[in-house]
């Protein structure tokens, strides 16, 4: 509707409209915020858990090494005199193995709990939103 003067007015129903599309505005925005937040708390979960399983492999590894270590210690002492000094060597070689075998399996498990490195409950809360805005548009 024009009036004398050349400008619109503005009627009930169009600034309801213009609220309505404020708010929804508003709400979008802060739903936007929390799902950041959301995926942002899910990814550090998902690090630390990668770390900790990156740290045992890592320790299995070097137990590995010591573990390689005794054993070649057990066969020196083996060859060089027949005494029982050898399989004291040989015992502490097999616990290590035992211990990197034990490690290193902890440490993949904790991995693979923290891959896929994707925020799945942030991506699944995203999109239960996006099917709820087009449905409240639909309507």
């Amino acid at each position: 509707m024009t009036d004398v003067t050349g400008s619109t007015s503005v009627g009930a129903s169009e600034a309801s409209t213009a609220e309505l599309v404020r708010q929804a505005a508003d709400e979008i925005s802060r739903l936007v915020r929390d799902e950041l937040a959301l995926a942002r708390a899910e990814m550090t979960e998902k690090g630390k858990r990668a770390g900790l399983g990156a740290g045992l492999v890592g320790g299995s590894g070097l137990l590995v090494l010591y573990g390689v270590a005794a054993s070649l210690a057990a066969a020196i002492l083996g060859l060089a005199e027949a005494t029982p000094a050898w399989l004291a060597a040989l015992i502490v070689a097999l616990a290590l193995f035992a211990a990197a075998a034990v490690m290193g399996v902890v440490g993949r498990r904790k991995i693979e709990r923290a891959t896929p490195l994707v925020p799945e409950e942030t991506v699944q809360s995203v999109k239960a939103d996006i099917d709820e805005l087009k449905e409240g548009v639909r309507r």
